[in-house]
């Protein structure tokens, strides 16, 4: 079309053992936002990064403007107006909000040999006024919250005068006040013209902010439909190539079940007051809450990843002593972090040594030596069980999806065979198909009759998965629902309630 700034045709990438992108093409038309969607390995991320000059492609051609071009690193791409905000932000924690934006290419006096930290400045502050952001130039990045930390990223794309946007998983860690902050930047973009292409997983989003959506699937272009017209239910189809069904479940009374897991009186500075709760054999525990009510500080002190200063932990009846990961584990206890690659996986290992590092000591010889066999055997095992998309055993995690990297920790934490299992924002960054597979996996993992206690900021989502929902706000469980009488207004309710109510319903 004429009003196409960027248009690529027949893009194809391979990196070793992974056809990454085959016969791709991609339209971008000049002040709108076209939302990317699909699985996660299926080719948008790679797409985008030949775009931005960070992989090159292998073969077909990309026009920018009407003019074919060549784009061979970031800074080609940069000169041409093309800029990518990644899901990773790249910022210095250490440098002001203008150091970083114009870091390598700052404004000079004295003949070119003193930074002016002025002019960066003004000219920071004139990029901020722009968008209409009340921030400091002179703040320090690491002292900002990660939603503005990404307006910074954006300031520092279109002081390239950037005509293309390249967004990544923008809001994969924002909370819902700090998303629609961002989507009122994005159509301030639109309407000076900036074309957008925003890469999401969470299909509730393409109604509110995109104008088009092009559909990809293993590495290659599905469909471009409307985002007006075009439903969710069409767009998950053509996304996973199969009809997924997310309506709610028949969920059972749990109160009558085994109390597998007994947290008494919990205390930890400022950010654990006083939390009692218990978690049944065979259920699906929902804690519920806004960022920075406590729940994944709740599960850390219980893991033993950081020390409780008082409290008390039962299992199976019996009170435990956890001041370590390893004493939780020894007692059943697994414990999935919401940031799996820090905490949940050695991405520069294996798939086969990730699956079975937590149950090691199984696996090794009287000698000392690890049996390599019984190892691969394992790993395998649960690589078939959860469907992890992987070359192979050898396959390093951090060349893996979002949504197989937490496979395998699931996978670790199976091969285990922990009784208790905390998952910490479980679907976080994944596509709507791991979704689903994922909350697969939890049912099946509460039918076997292990107790799940699953921390979501996604309340459709608890809602949904839970048995029971914990309410947390500022480090206090401020409410207890059963399923049958959870709503979203009142779980917020309680979320933002400091005082400590009980609703549980009793059957």
């Amino acid at each position: 079309m004429s009003d196409a700034i960027v248009y690529m045709d027949g893009i194809e990438k391979s990196f070793p053992g992974v056809h990454a992108l085959s016969d791709c093409r991609f339209e971008l038309l000049r002040g709108e936002v076209h939302a990317l969607v699909g699985e996660n390995g299926a080719g948008k991320s790679t797409l985008m990064k030949v775009l931005a000059g960070v992989y090159q492609k292998d073969s077909g051609r990309i026009l920018f403007k009407g003019r074919e071009v060549e784009i061979p690193n970031p800074r080609a791409a940069q000169h041409l107006g093309i800029s990518i905000i990644h899901q990773e932000l790249n910022l210095m924690p250490h440098l002001t909000a203008a150091q970083n934006i114009f870091i390598g290419r700052e404004p000079r006096k004295v003949g070119g040999f003193i930074v002016d930290d002025r002019a960066a400045n003004v000219k920071t502050q004139e990029l901020f006024d722009m968008l209409h952001l009340r921030l400091d130039p002179k703040v320090k990045v690491g002292d900002l919250t990660v939603a503005k930390q990404q307006m910074v990223e954006i300031a520092k794309a279109l002081s390239f005068n950037a005509e293309v946007l390249i967004m990544d998983e923008p809001t994969a860690a924002l909370n819902t006040t700090e998303i629609q902050e961002l989507f009122r930047i994005i159509r301030h973009l639109r309407e000076q013209g900036v074309a957008v292409s925003y890469i999401s997983h969470r299909m509730d989003e393409l109604k509110q902010i995109s104008d088009r959506v092009t559909v990809m699937r293993d590495g290659q272009y599905i469909d471009t439909v409307n985002a007006e017209t075009a439903t969710i239910d069409q767009i998950i189809s053509m996304m996973v190539g199969r009809t997924i069904y997310e309506g709610a479940r028949n969920l059972k009374d749990t109160s009558e079940l085994e109390v597998v897991l007994d947290v008494r009186n919990l205390k930890r500075g400022k950010v654990i007051k006083d939390v009692s709760f218990q978690a049944r054999k065979g259920e699906i525990l929902g804690f519920a809450g806004l960022m920075g009510a406590g729940r994944t500080e709740v599960a850390r002190a219980v893991f033993g990843a950081d020390q409780a200063d008082s409290g008390e932990i039962f299992v199976n009846g019996r009170k435990v002593s956890i001041r370590q990961p390893s004493d939780a584990v020894r007692h059943g206890i697994g414990y999935l972090s919401e940031d799996r690659k820090r905490y949940g996986l050695a991405v520069t290992m294996d798939v086969e040594t990730n699956i079975v590092l937590a149950t090691m000591q199984r696996f090794l010889s009287r000698a000392g030596l690890v049996k390599r066999n019984a190892t691969k055997v394992a790993a395998q095992t649960y690589v078939d069980a959860l469907s992890i998309k992987t070359p192979g055993l050898t396959q390093k995690v951090k060349f893996l999806s979002g949504g197989n990297q937490q496979k395998v920790v699931v996978a670790k934490w199976l091969t285990r065979d922990s009784q208790i299992l905390f998952f910490d924002e479980p679907t976080r960054g994944i596509d709507v198909g791991a979704k689903s597979e994922i909350y697969k996996l939890l049912n099946s993992l509460a039918v076997q009759g292990k107790a799940i206690i699953m921390i979501s900021s996604e309340l459709e989502e608890i809602m949904r998965m839970s048995h029971r929902i914990v309410v947390m706000c500022e480090g206090r469980i401020t409410g207890e629902l059963m399923a049958a009488e959870a709503t979203q207004e009142g779980i917020m309710q309680l979320a933002t309630k400091r005082e400590t109510v009980q609703l549980t319903t009793e059957s």
